[in-house]
Order: structure tokens, then C-alpha cells, then sequence
């Protein structure tokens, strides 16, 4: 398919910004930030109307961690107010990143961040059984006094110390839908629902309202390629394509598959939740609502992957 014209959904994972444990200080992340955006120039040189979504779990871990630590002192950040914070900052280092490998090529194109919140229903069955660990290891003191003075829900975490969980509902509407198709037709480069979205009710009155929530990046991600009727929709990780049996002696790397098959695989069994689980699944729900091809890689491999020469395509049947 030619791309000129196209639109392409780019979910970008948090952990981008995060080359390894050594580092991950705010100048660490701003040079990432610079080499995954050089991977989008290529699909804008290439004539892609992009827009990026991004993951934030790392950036809003570390928030949350100056919370605890200055809890003695200041007020703690409520959860929707850190998906805001790390939705403007993300943004931030992608708009400059990006603008400046465009200048650099002689390409004038404007970037802009929209500050995403994400519906999700109040009576969503993950608000009875908050999963999703965030935050800091704690001792089972200090994870009781937590859960009594902060209203925390918290659990142990496979041995390794307890933590907070909250919910991960399922998203259902991109409540600034509007604007984003508006700037990404006009021909912006726009970077949205950053962390899956900040995750809102809506009241019985209309009016919405934060939740202490985390609302699945890749599952926002194909909610909003969904609305947006993007060509394209591709989601980067760690790994260059999907495999089966992945990590065992069976393994087999998939370079193209059908609809069909790719859910016989996730009914199977073969994409676990922790990993490549949701990336499946987001993918599966775009291509039944009509997408049209979606795409597996990791970022450096992002133009031969749209030439065909690597990553998992993900096609209709």
C-alpha cells in the first residue's frame, strides 16, 4: 500500500525512554526520546500522517515514588493528575525531538500534544478487583498503614514485597476524539492518549471525573486507530517480531499472519497477559472493527518492517 496520505496509529512503549537501569535520569530520556523519533521522521518522510500514542508506566512510577517520599511534607499526587503530568512532559520530548530530526531534513511539519482523557464505564468490572501494581515495594507494615491512612488497595507481588494495585478498566471513548482527527487531517503530527489515557467516569450529571485507575496503553491505542480509521496500526516493543512458544524450544518467529489465526493463537494461550498479551489483543480488536493492517516491531526496525522485510504484519483474512 502506498503510505502517502495514510494515517498511522504509532503506540510507542514507556519504556523507550528508558534504555537500561543506568539510564533513566530526565537528560537520558530526552536523547531516547530523540532516536525513537528519528524511527517516526522515517514514516513522515515516507509521507505517513502519523500520530503517537505512548506508554508512561516507568515516568509515572518515579512520580509516584517522590509522593511516598515526601508524603511527611506534601499532599500525595492523586493518579489522574501523574497521567497528566507525564502526558505533557512525554509530549513535551516528542514534539521537540521530533521537530528538530524534521529540521534537520528540511521538513516543516508541526507537532502538537493533546492532553487525552479516556472514558471508561464506572461500573467497569476491574474497579471490584484492582490488578495493576504500581508504585513502590513496600513491607507488609507499611503496605497496612498505607492501606488504612491512604485507602490504598494492596497486595504482595510474587514474593519480591507489597504494593498498591488499582484498576485497569477497558477504555471507551477518547473524550478529545475530535481534536486529534482535526489537527491529523489538517496534517499535524499529534501525540495522544499518552499512558493509555487519563482515565475518567462520567457522572450521573455529565460532568467527568478522574480515577485512580491505568488504562491499558495498547488497548487505548487501538481504540483510537479504531475512531480515527487509521490505514495503519503499529504498536513497538522489545523484540523484533512475535513468536510462539516464545522463549522455549518450540519457538517460531511470525512474520505474516491472518486475523483468523492470530486469535486461534491468543485463545490458545500463547500471548501471556504480563507481555505480549495485550498487544495481541489490542490488534485483534482492530482489525474485527475493519483495520487494515497492523504491525509488530521493535522501534529500529521500524522502516524495513513497513518494506516487509521484518517485524509481524497483521492482516484480515
Amino acid at each position: 500500500m502506498s503510505s502517502t496520505g495514510c494515517t498511522a496509529v504509532v503506540a510507542v512503549g514507556g519504556n523507550a525512554l528508558i534504555a537500561d537501569s543506568d539510564h533513566k535520569t530526565v537528560p537520558d530520556q530526552f536523547e531516547a526520546a530523540g532516536v525513537a523519533m528519528g524511527y517516526v521522521a522515517d514514516m513522515i518522510s515516507a509521507g505517513w500522517n502519523v500520530v503517537i500514542t505512548h506508554g508512561n508506566g516507568p515516568q509515572v512510577g518515579y512520580i509516584l515514588r517522590r509522593s511516598e517520599l515526601s508524603m511527611h511534607e506534601l499532599h500525595p499526587v492523586p493518579m489522574d493528575y501523574a497521567g497528566a503530568d507525564t502526558q505533557g512532559a512525554i509530549g513535551y520530548m516528542f514534539q521537540k525531538a521530533l521537530r528538530n530530526e524534521l529540521h534537520q531534513r528540511g521538513i516543516q511539519r508541526e507537532i502538537v500534544s493533546v492532553v487525552t482523557q479516556v472514558r471508561v464505564e464506572r461500573h467497569d468490572p476491574a474497579f471490584a478487583d484492582p490488578s495493576k501494581p504500581i508504585g513502590s515495594f513496600m513491607d507488609e507494615e507499611l503496605a497496612e498503614q498505607r492501606a488504612l491512612n491512604q485507602g490504598w488497595m494492596v497486595r504482595e507481588d510474587a514474593g519480591r514485597g507489597w504494593r498498591r494495585v488499582v484498576p485497569s478498566p477497558r477504555p471507551v471513548e477518547v473524550m478529545e476524539l475530535a481534536a486529534i482527527r482535526t489537527l491529523a487531517q489538517m496534517g499535524f503530527v499529534v501525540v495522544a492518549c499518552g499512558g493509555g489515557g487519563i482515565p475518567v467516569i462520567e457522572k450521573e450529571n455529565g460532568n467527568l471525573l478522574g480515577v485512580e485507575a491505568v488504562i491499558d496503553k495498547d488497548h487505548a491505542s487501538s481504540l483510537l486507530a479504531r475512531q480515527l480509521n487509521a490505514d495503519l496500526f503499529l504498536i513497538t516493543t522489545s523484540v523484533e517480531k512475535v513468536a510462539l512458544y516464545y522463549g522455549e524450544p518450540g519457538q517460531r518467529w511470525l512474520a505474516r499472519v491472518t486475523l483468523n489465526e492470530v486469535m486461534d493463537y491468543y485463545v490458545a494461550g500463547h500471548f501471556p497477559a504480563g507481555s505480549m498479551g495485550p498487544k495481541i489483543k489490542a490488534m485483534i480488536d482492530y482489525l474485527s472493527a475493519g483495520g487494515q493492517r497492523g504491525l509488530i516491531t521493535n522501534p529500529a526496525n521500524i522502516g524495513r518492517a513497513l518494506a516487509g522485510e521484518a517485524g509481524t504484519v497483521l492482516v484480515p483474512d
